[in-house]
């Protein structure tokens, strides 16, 4: 029959010889304890920036549902649509909005095409010069982020990473812009331009690197709509 523990200068004996080192054990829990600590600040610390790099480099293609709102200069009002968004890196988007109108915007690589069927009119810009300094030149360019926007960490808020975008280009009509991540997804976009409104998207149902057919990004105009070029 074993007889009890004794416990002498650290060290938990038996009755048959086998000794234990308590010192050990504490010092070894006390180190486990800070591994696993250390490992998960390390999963949960991923800056904002940090998610941004993530999320670009794994960019290929994208669809997401979106909801859209538009605040005036005082904030107090919101005009608010959604629809879904498409993307296929480079130079490749396209909206769709169902809500509260129909309307489609489309960059097929050279031109922004924008469609409202109910006005049956179609614009078409420069699609360079149009998204200079934007969110979406961000999203669908290959080129470091860092070539067009100083990127700045501000921290966690709502559960979400947020990191800060200033446009280098003095002409871009934003002044900052701000994405939040969670887990390497882009859930939501805010951006503040030069008369005070401030645009915000938030993003669901994400799907990372579908397949679109080859014409998807390309824009027939309808016969009965108007043309206007910028």
């Amino acid at each position: 029959m074993r007889t009890a523990p004794k416990l002498a200068m650290g060290v938990l004996s038996f009755g048959d010889g086998h000794k234990i080192n308590m010192r050990l054990i504490i010092q070894l829990r006390f180190f486990l304890a800070g591994a696993i600590a250390l490992l998960s600040f390390g999963l949960s610390a991923a800056s904002g920036s940090d998610q941004l790099h993530r999320f670009l480099t794994s960019l290929t293609t994208l669809e997401a549902k979106f909801e859209q709102s538009v605040l005036n200069q005082e904030h107090t009002q919101a005009v608010r649509s959604q629809g879904i968004f498409y993307l296929e890196r480079p130079n490749k988007f396209r909206w769709d909005y169902s809500e509260p109108e129909s309307q489609q915007i489309i960059a097929d690589g050279r031109q922004i095409w924008l469609y409202d069927p109910e006005l049956k009119q179609v614009s078409v810009q420069s699609q360079e010069s149009a998204l200079q300094g934007s969110p979406a030149q961000l999203l669908i360019s290959g080129d470091p982020v860092e070539n067009s926007f100083e990127v700045i960490d501000i921290g966690r808020r709502q559960n979400m990473d947020w990191v800060e975008l200033i446009p280098r280009d003095e002409e871009s009509q934003f002044i900052r812009i701000l994405l939040a991540f969670v887990n390497d997804d882009l859930l939501r976009i805010e951006m503040a331009d030069k008369f005070g409104q401030v645009t915000r998207f938030q993003f669901l149902d994400i799907q990372h690197n579908p397949t679109f057919k080859s014409t998807f990004f390309q824009f027939v105009s309808p016969h009965d709509s108007d043309i206007y070029s910028h």
